[in-house]
């Protein structure tokens, strides 16, 4: 099984790339995020790949980083969701984004995406919840701190009141998981509801 590629890049399309690798041509599929970062025709490059092997073909799919492909690997595990619409989730959402959708179960965020709808998107944050637990509003913020100090779950409490609070207000869910997570850092897991809510707006405003 091929797991990376080094070579360089003979040419690229809307979904995938050529790599040459010493004289052989390889396609290699991936995200418009992948496609925009790569160097141009000639250049060096190094993908990281999953190959998918069928009756029919081997498909290779390429990733700019490992987070990528990680991510790449969650979202085909969810039931409907096929290697095209993991990439085309991918192509609007980097790594880092699409866990924080998730965790702030965002589907407006997710079904941006070509081809997902909003019952897909739901099915996904819902399904994919507890494996990006670990970076859940508490862990995040607690990050952005530098410390543990913040042991808060996006799903409960104080937060997620907060959080519900700022998207009643108009704010996109994904934009208020993330601006009440500064603010937790900030302020501390004891915060009082009113407080926390003024807090995000004040991170929203900025």
């Amino acid at each position: 099984m091929i797991g990376r590629l080094k070579g360089l890049v003979d040419g690229t399309a809307e979904d995938s790339a050529l790599i040459d690798v010493g004289g052989v041509g390889y396609i290699v599929f991936a995200s418009r995020r992948t496609l925009s970062a790569l160097p141009g025709r000639g250049e060096a490059v190094k993908l990281e790949i999953e190959t998918h092997v069928r009756e029919d073909h081997i498909h290779l799919y390429g990733f700019i980083d490992e987070a990528e492909k990680a991510n790449f690997r969650m979202l085909m595990g969810v039931q409907g969701v096929g290697s095209k619409v993991a990439l085309a989730i991918l192509s609007v959402l980097a790594p880092g984004e699409l866990t924080r959708a998730i965790a702030a179960q965002d589907k407006t965020a997710v079904a941006r995406a070509n081809g997902v709808g909003p019952k897909l998107a739901q099915r996904i944050v819902t399904e994919l919840k507890d494996k990006v637990g670990a970076i859940s509003l508490g862990r995040e913020a607690a990050s952005l701190a530098g410390a543990k100090a913040v042991p808060a779950n996006p799903a409960d409490g104080v937060n997620e009141d907060a959080v519900s609070a700022l998207v009643n207000l108009g704010y996109g869910r994904s934009d208020a998981f993330s601006a009440v997570a500064k603010a937790a850092s900030r302020l501390g897991g004891d915060t009082p509801l009113a407080d926390l809510i003024r807090a995000g707006l004040k991170e929203l405003s900025q």
